[in-house]
Order: structure tokens, then C-alpha cells, then sequence
């Protein structure tokens, strides 16, 4: 990034959770950066960046010229009201709409809670008036998001508000696909299933880390839940909901896991057959609790444990998505093959960059002009994580 400044950019800024855990070491290790912006200064963001510029055009003018420095003039700052102008780096269809800061979940291997701070919910209103203005622009999904969506509203309103929340946005007439990710097991409730359920405009989609599922794991890990809380709330979302697609994420290696703990894990991956599923080798992350456990795990058990979770979870999803084949899905086309013979989207089923996609065969050049509209399409294939299809 500071290449930019060679050319049009003339100031390098850097935010967010590295520059508040790392600031004194990144100002040495990165002297092209001009300015270090720390989460608990964003309030105070406007000044900071009206002082780098007024300083700078200070130090010219001492250089150049003998201009005064009441000539200068600071930067328009917006109002607390007043909303920035977002730049949209996702495309032309989705957004993600952030609800909320921080965490207090406090979850042992985590070091989200120690950098950004307890989670603080956006005010609804605010949430609203954003979503309305990305909406007038175009976009036609939003992506609910926060550290844990399901919290949302118990700091400010004193209840959890996210059914609320989602049943609102929906009342926005250009919005299509509304969907809420990272919704953690124990904040998923019966009246949050059923705004699911019951609103059209929201994908029938759970994304639930769950990260293990041995009690003593999860115990060690400070989750809020258990192995048969966890089971039971999985059977009740599919009976509610029997097209629901359920994502999880999960944590292999973690200290103290034995092989018992992670045969559990894997029986449980086997059983459950989760629509979509990531696995990650845990890591130490400085300051944690868990960084001081005893009976870490060697890296080779866990790349082993690894691979073997995420190779029965490939059988899984293939059993799954043939599964689909005949069907007919609406499909929100987005792109075009670098070859031109497919045109490429997503189902209501499929979370952007993390999920699989739908390659439809493009048989005319008029189907270019399907881009940025939503089509009917059936599948007529699978390839790997991803489906193939055809528009009916």
C-alpha cells in the first residue's frame, strides 16, 4: 500500500485490532505508515487525521513558503449523526452490515475479548439507516455481523434484539436475501427460529461455532454450552426448519484434547452431516488463557486430526449437494467464467467466499445480461463443493 503513495495516495492510515495490540512496535517497524489510529481513538478519528494533515501542510510551508498558519483550513469533520460515504469493495450485490463491537464471551483460545473489548451493540436505529442507504444502492443481500450476532440488543435494550433486527431490515423493500452469521448455540432461541422460519427474506441458514463437542473441552475452552445442548438445538432447528443448511467451525488440537475427545468430535461430525464445515488447528494466541494450558498438542497430531475431519466432511458434502441434483434453485448470478462458457452465482444456501458457488452453462451471449439479476436454475451436476447448473 505505501507503493500509493508514489503515485496518488498522500497519506497512509492503519486501523484496527493489530495497531491496538501491536502500536508501539508496528511505529517502528513500519515508518512509511503516517498514521496509527488505535480502536479506542475511532471516536476521536476526524482530529487525529486533521492534525496529521494540518502538520503536514505546516512542515511544507515552513519549507516553501512563508504562508501562515491561520490560512490553513482543517478537514470538514461529519457530524455524530452523519454517515460516511462507504466505499463498496464487495460488488455490486452484498454487503456486510456490522451490529455490534467487541465480545464478552471470553472464550479461553481467544484474544478478540483483550484487543476490542467487551461487544457494545449499534443502536437499531442507526443499523436501519444504513441498511436503507446500501439498499438505494444497489444492494440486494446484506450480511448480519459481529463477533456474536446473538448478543445483539442486550447491553442497550436488555434482551437479545437480532429476530427484532432481522424482521425490520426486512421491511426494506430493495433488499432480496437477508442473512446473520457467527450466531454462537446457547443465544440461538425459539423466537429467533421462528423469525427464520416464517420471513421469506431471510436465508434458511445457521452459521453455529460450535468449536468442539466433548463437555471437557468445551469446558476448558469457556464455551457456554454443552454436547447435548448443542444436539438438541441441531434437532430442534431442522425439525422447525427441514431446509435449513447449518454451518460450524471447529477446533482441532486444542490443549489437553485427547484421542477420546477427538474420536467424540469426529463420531459427532459423522452423525450430524453439517451442510457446510471448517476446521481449524488451534494456535497459540498471545495473552490467552490457553496459551499457558498444559498438554499442548503436537503439530502433526494436529494436521492429522485435521485432515481427517475435513476428509469426512468432503464425503459429506458431496452426499449432500448430489442430493440436490434435479432440483431448481434461485440463484443470484454475479459473475462470468474467464472462459465465458459459465455464468457464475450463489443460492440463498451459499455464504460469498466462504461457501460453494453455481456454474451455469451459458449457451448464448444474451445470458451475459442475467449478471446482477436473480435466475431459476436446475442442477444438473457437482464438482467438488460446488454445483453445476443449468437456467430453466
Amino acid at each position: 500500500m505505501s507503493e500509493y503513495k508514489k503515485q496518488r495516495c498522500k497519506y497512509l492510515i492503519v486501523m484496527g485490532c493489530l495497531v491496538q495490540r501491536y502500536y508501539e512496535d508496528l511505529i517502528k517497524l513500519l515508518p512509511e505508515v503516517d498514521l496509527f489510529i488505535k480502536l479506542d481513538e475511532y471516536e476521536n478519528l476526524w482530529n487525529k487525521i486533521d492534525d496529521l494533515i494540518t502538520s503536514n501542510i505546516v512542515e511544507k510551508s515552513k519549507k516553501k513558503t512563508s504562508k501562515k498558519i491561520t490560512e490553513i483550513q482543517p478537514i470538514k469533520m461529519p457530524e455524530s449523526n452523519e454517515f460516511f460515504e462507504r466505499i463498496l469493495t464487495t460488488g455490486n450485490n452484498y454487503a456486510y452490515l456490522k451490529i455490534g463491537e467487541g465480545c464478552s464471551n471470553k472464550c479461553t483460545y481467544c484474544a478478540i475479548p483483550y484487543i476490542r473489548g467487551p461487544f457494545i451493540s449499534r443502536n437499531m436505529e442507526e443499523i436501519l439507516e444504513e441498511a436503507n442507504i446500501l439498499a438505494n444502492k444497489g444492494i440486494q443481500e446484506l450480511i448480519i455481523i459481529a463477533q456474536d450476532t446473538t448478543k445483539y440488543g442486550i447491553d442497550i435494550y436488555g434482551k437479545p434484539m437480532l429476530a427484532e433486527l432481522l424482521e425490520e431490515i426486512s421491511k426494506i423493500q430493495k433488499i432480496k436475501w437477508i442473512r446473520f452469521l457467527y450466531s454462537y448455540p446457547e443465544g440461538i432461541d425459539d423466537k429467533l427460529i421462528q423469525t427464520v422460519k416464517n420471513n421469506n427474506k431471510i436465508c434458511k441458514y445457521f452459521d453455529i461455532p460450535i468449536q468442539h463437542i466433548s463437555d471437557s473441552i468445551l469446558k476448558t475452552m469457556n464455551r457456554k454450552t454443552t454436547k447435548k445442548e448443542i444436539i438438541n438445538l441441531i434437532q430442534k432447528i431442522r425439525k422447525e426448519i427441514p431446509n435449513v443448511v447449518l454451518r460450524t467451525s471447529l477446533i482441532v488440537g486444542f490443549p489437553g484434547e485427547t484421542q477420546e475427545d477427538f474420536n467424540e468430535l469426529y463420531q459427532f461430525v459423522e452423525n450430524i452431516k453439517f451442510d457446510k464445515l471448517g476446521t481449524f488447528m488451534y494456535s497459540k494466541e498471545e495473552g490467552t488463557p490457553a496459551e499457558k494450558l498444559p498438554n499442548q498438542i503436537h503439530h502433526n497430531t494436529k494436521k492429522s486430526r485435521y485432515n481427517k475431519i475435513m476428509k469426512k466432511q468432503q464425503e459429506i458434502s458431496k452426499q449432500i449437494l448430489s442430493n440436490k441434483i434435479d432440483d431448481i434453485y434461485e440463484v443470484l448470478v454475479e459473475n462470468i467464467s474467464f472462459d465465458k462458457k459459465y455464468l457464475i452465482g450463489r443460492t440463498m444456501q451459499d455464504v460469498p467466499e466462504e461457501d460453494g458457488l453455481v456454474y451455469i452453462k451459458n449457451n448464448t451471449k444474451d445470458n451475459e445480461k442475467l449478471i446482477n439479476t436473480f435466475v431459476n436454475c436446475k442442477i444438473t451436476d457437482v464438482n467438488n463443493y460446488d454445483l453445476i447448473g443449468k437456467v430453466v
